[in-house]
């Protein structure tokens, strides 16, 4: 299974970007895969890093084997024939390094902000996809049904000499699920709400088109929380530290969509644990994603050391290293 990081944005990006950057040249040495960052444009609360392709870059130029992927970007806020120059260039420097991963939003206040219809972001993100697909894999570029309107283009970019630039979605609903399967797109598998209900809507579109989801799970990646310790005393220590600041951010994000605090359900040890967390000693960490990359047939694991910015950089890096040493090398091969 390959295995990649996730987990820095919004405040687990704050600090020295030349620590930040370094961070993820010690996941190289490591043996990690690859790193995903997400786009969250014009917020309410400034962060550093509003889009992931210029901070890809940066990291890219610093490393020689890691991959950098965008999860994801926001079709509905780039027009699709600059983003996609952007994305082939960006690969051509990398030496073939980026994934990209692409959605529709869910950000009302970035498409007022940007003067985006809410109306039209499933078009959009579509005819987006559509044109990307085409440009990436080195093909001509036509603009198709959809609200962008340009003349059909030659090849954006002069193809180079290997696979296409690897596109995944991310999505929860029937119809980008439905989409995903008919583009034959693996699927960027959220965190939260965990990707069971995801399958099950991917297995069903697969059904009404007659095919099977299974070659589309194995090239999809799904997200887990990683909670690693020498011994159950140490991982049991972090994980009830976490509970309290996991439910204050539940109550939190519960608010900006007008939810009062004492309508958020208080979490349910259990079921978290075994929705969205890989943990325990690096034994039991080696068993669980075994037998969750067996029971999903999902070939990539996102994940996520930092509790999405709840632990320190100090504390994911503690739990990096030991995985890496423990778990990683029997898992798969080191990435070339």
């Amino acid at each position: 299974m390959r295995i990649d990081l996730a987990g820095w944005s919004r405040e687990a990006t704050r600090g020295s970007h030349r620590e930040f950057l370094a961070l993820f040249e010690r996941a190289e040495r490591l043996g990690f895969h690859g790193v995903w960052f997400h786009e969250f444009r014009l917020p309410s609360t400034a962060w550093p890093y509003p889009s992931p392709l210029l901070l890809a870059a940066a990291l890219l130029a610093r490393t020689e084997r890691l991959r950098v992927g965008t999860s994801v970007l926001v079709l509905p806020l780039h027009h699709p024939l600059v983003l996609a120059e952007d994305l082939a260039q960006l690969d051509l420097q990398s030496g073939g390094r980026i994934d990209v991963g692409v959605g529709r939003g869910t950000e009302p206040a970035a498409l007022r902000a940007l003067q985006v219809d809410a109306d039209t972001t499933r078009e959009r993100f579509e005819q987006s996809c559509r044109i990307l697909v085409q440009a990436l894999s080195g093909r001509p570029v036509s603009a198709g049904p959809g609200p962008w309107r340009f003349e059909d283009r030659a090849p954006l970019c002069t193809p180079v000499q290997r696979p296409h630039v690897p596109l995944y979605v991310g999505g929860s609903t029937p119809e980008t699920l439905g989409f995903a399967m008919d583009q034959d797109l693996p699927l960027l598998l959220s965190l939260e709400p965990p990707e069971g209900a995801q399958l099950e809507r991917l297995d069903a579109a697969a059904r009404s088109r007659g095919r099977d989801a299974a070659g589309l799970r194995a090239r999809s990646s799904l997200a887990r929380y990683v909670c690693i310790g020498r011994n159950t005393a140490e991982v049991q220590s972090r994980l009830q530290a976490l509970w309290p600041l996991l439910y204050q951010r539940r109550v939190h994000f519960a608010g900006l969509r007008g939810v009062p605090a004492d309508q958020v359900p208080p979490i349910d040890v259990a079921r978290v644990l075994e929705e969205q967390f890989i943990h325990g000693t690096p034994e039991q960490c080696h068993a669980r994603i075994t037998a969750l990359g067996e029971r999903t047939g999902v070939g990539q694991l996102r994940c996520v050391f930092n509790a999405n910015g709840l632990w320190s950089d100090a504390q994911a890096i503690q739990g990096m290293e030991l995985f890496a040493s423990e778990v990683l090398p029997s898992l798969g091969e080191r990435p070339p």
